[in-house]
């Protein structure tokens, strides 16, 4: 892997992790994501202009997209305004990749490879732990994480084939864009307006342009190095959300929570370079 390819893939780690540790401390989590949502997308929509294309082929691939990028959105805003953001983001990131592979192999009758195997107990080891071995039972935190793995999941297979009949970063707009509409008409019907004018603040601003800086930074490395090499880079973002709350004691995470975090990442790195 490319040394450039290796510092953008870690840059975007860096920062998909940044956005999440923003949004996850706002008092109002679903407000600020979608103030987060509609920032995003008036920032990017004139680079996407730029280089605008998209081919009718693309239209079912957006809808379906856009609608899982919704889901995830609002249950990651409900997961992190009810549980740590430690507990929710490795869980998440953790379990895609695991159902992506789960589907490829029900779907299209994949084979596992054995490294895969071992990434996909790494993974679920990791999740036990992060969970706590001796936590009492919360099942609803841990349906909410999961929940949310599964939408990342459900949009990454989409977006593998709907990315090929636009541009990357016309893609993208559109594909975040719908749902920031959506999103904000939602608040504003469910909270009024003062709820999405209380929202808009440095960080909720800062966070949208994450967002989509985030995706920028992989395709950028994608055009240096393989796919499966970027993507276990990546997840790094786990480890660095997890270090970040313990080393400035913004949650209590426990040795059992990060070496759990670390689990996974080790997971979802074998589980990429199969």
């Amino acid at each position: 892997m490319p040394t450039s390819a290796l510092l953008l893939a870690l840059a975007a780690a860096a920062v998909h992790a940044t956005w999440n540790l923003l949004l996850s401390r706002e008092e109002d989590t679903h407000a600020a994501s979608a103030v987060a949502l509609v920032t995003g997308t008036i920032v990017f929509v004139p680079v996407a202009l730029i280089n605008w294309r998209i081919d009718s082929a693309a239209v079912p691939y957006i809808a379906g997209s856009s609608a899982l990028e919704l889901a995830y959105l609002a249950l990651l805003a409900t997961g992190y305004s009810v549980a740590a953001m430690s507990f929710i983001y490795p869980i998440a990131r953790g379990s895609a990749p695991v159902l992506v592979l789960v589907a490829g192999v029900i779907a299209v009758g994949a084979t596992v490879s054995p490294l895969a195997a071992v990434g996909v107990v790494a993974v679920a080891v990791g999740i036990v732990l992060v969970r706590g071995l001796g936590a009492p039972g919360r099942p609803r935190d841990l349906a909410l994480a999961l929940s949310v793995g599964a939408c990342i999941a459900g949009y990454t297979i989409i977006d593998k084939h709907g990315v090929a009949h636009a541009a990357p970063i016309t893609y993208l707009v559109l594909v975040l864009g719908l749902p920031a509409i959506v999103y904000v008409l939602a608040v504003w019907r469910v909270q009024g307006g003062a709820a999405l004018r209380a929202a808009v603040n440095r960080s909720s601003l800062l966070a949208g342009v994450g967002m989509f800086g985030a995706y920028a930074l992989v395709l950028a490395a994608l055009r240096l190095a393989p796919a499966a090499s970027v993507a276990a880079v990546r997840e790094s973002s786990v480890v660095m959300a997890t270090a970040f709350l313990a080393i400035t004691g913004r949650e209590k995470v426990g040795l059992e929570r990060l070496v759990g975090a670390v689990a996974v990442v080790a997971g979802i790195a074998l589980i990429s370079l199969r």
